[in-house]
């Protein structure tokens, strides 16, 4: 037989059904893009609140997390700032794109399990040797985005596991919550008591949403204690610094991989599944190579990898109705526009207001999540294996350098192969 004749030979019917069948490596949108007029019929104060929160968590405790991590490594203020202002350009970025691309609310952010990891990397490594690694990985996850095998790990995954994970992860929110009204009651007791009226009265809560009124109640305490602290020395705008990567296989083999799992099985998985749980399905491949392509825009900012972040999917999903929730994903990307603008000024006026009062708004405003996670968790099948997943993740379990989360699916869903088979069987089947 020819090579001609190999070539011209048409496709057997099974075969044409079966490449006809083969879901896009990217997933494509189910419905139109977001279009302007749309968008405005769609937005509500509900939804605009619900962006205020997620990036006023967003600069609070992650912020915090990240100016502990950078400092103790040595960086300077100008590092710092950039640092704080790519996560939020790319955060705004991507949450723009592909919020308005699949019309869901899809709310990108940066790994904070990754900068967590940082800490000790830098007392051992130079700033240019991480930023390498900051390039390498984002290239590497921007590759298995496109190779499809995302989103079928992520699928072969069931859910009670992810939320499990979820739950362990979000749990640090609530007992925070517990810890603040102990160490500082004049300004979390008053947060709680509104939180809890409004709460209580559907009428109330239309007019001022909850959360927001546990942030303005935590603002009146803490002006009225005199406890606001604000520096006014300093830049207003962020201004971008350039750390030219320095690749060492040193850097490569210590933080790569870690940072790679973290974004695409913990904050991506993580992301994923709270917005799977709001009843919108996230694009995970296409989340995967929106995270990568943003992680190597980060990476020239000298900051830490950008991912499909949980904790903020679940404040932009906690009210309002679900299709038109995606209107707070777009408001969310234009104020982390704002706060990459005004980096350093933002940072210091939050960091001004005392530890408690942001531990509280955080757990405050994660309650419903943590809620949803624990009943989405345990409610059902697989309960061993989301169990022993939730137990591995508390417990901080992170051989290799690598995040307990990882180690809680890993340890769970082999559990669970192996004494959960009927969940399995019958999950198959259906």
């Amino acid at each position: 037989m020819t090579r001609s004749t190999l070539k011209e030979r048409p496709l057997s019917s099974s075969a044409r059904r079966a490449r006809s069948a083969a879901p896009p490596l990217i997933e494509r949108p189910t419905s139109p893009p977001a279009q302007p007029r749309q968008f405005l019929r769609d937005l509500a104060p509900v939804y605009g609140v619900n962006a205020v929160i997620g990036v006023v968590f967003g600069i609070t405790g992650p912020v915090a997390i990240t100016m502990t991590v950078g400092i103790a490594g040595g960086l300077t203020d100008a590092q710092l700032a950039s640092w704080v202002c790519g996560m939020f350009f790319s955060a705004g970025a991507a949450t723009l794109v592909m919020s308005i691309m699949y019309r869901r609310p899809l709310g990108f952010a940066w790994s904070i399990p990754g900068t967590v990891l940082l800490g000790p990397s830098l007392q051992d490594l130079s700033f240019a040797e991480v930023v390498g690694a900051f390039f390498t990985s984002g290239v590497l996850i921007l590759a298995l985005g496109f190779s499809g095998v995302v989103r079928k790990v992520m699928s072969a995954i069931p859910l009670p596991l992810v939320m499990a994970m979820v739950a362990a992860i979000f749990l640090r929110f609530g007992l925070d919550i517990v810890d603040s009204s102990r160490t500082d009651p004049s300004v979390v007791v008053p947060m709680l008591i509104t939180f809890v009226v409004l709460s209580a009265s559907r009428r109330l809560s239309r007019v001022v949403p909850p959360i927001l009124g546990a942030l303005a109640v935590g603002l009146l305490a803490v002006l009225s204690a005199g406890r606001f602290n604000l520096e006014h020395s300093g830049p207003v705008l962020a201004a971008p610094v350039f750390t030219a990567p320095h690749f060492t296989w040193a850097a490569q083999l210590e933080l790569v991989v870690p940072l790679v799992l973290t974004v695409l099985v913990v904050q991506n998985g993580q992301g994923a599944a709270v917005l799977r749980n709001a009843g919108h399905e996230a694009p995970v491949n296409a989340s995967a190579v929106a995270s990568g392509a943003m992680s190597v825009v980060n990476a020239c900012f000298g900051a830490v990898s950008a991912c499909l972040t949980g904790p903020t999917n679940a404040l932009l999903t906690g009210s309002g109705e679900r299709d038109r929730q995606y209107t707070g994903a777009i408001v969310y990307a234009v104020l982390c526009f704002a706060a990459a603008a005004f980096a350093p000024l933002i940072t210091r006026f939050m960091l001004g207001t005392p530890e408690a009062f942001i531990l509280a708004l955080g757990g405050i405003a994660m309650l419903a999540a943590l809620r949803q996670a624990f009943v989405s968790a345990f409610s059902a099948r697989f309960t061993l294996g989301a169990l022993v997943t939730f137990l591995v993740t508390v417990a901080e379990f992170d051989p290799l350098n690598i995040h307990a989360a990882f180690w809680g699916i890993l340890i769970g869903y082999g559990v669970s192969r192996l004494l959960e088979r009927e969940d399995h069987r019958e999950a198959a089947e259906a």
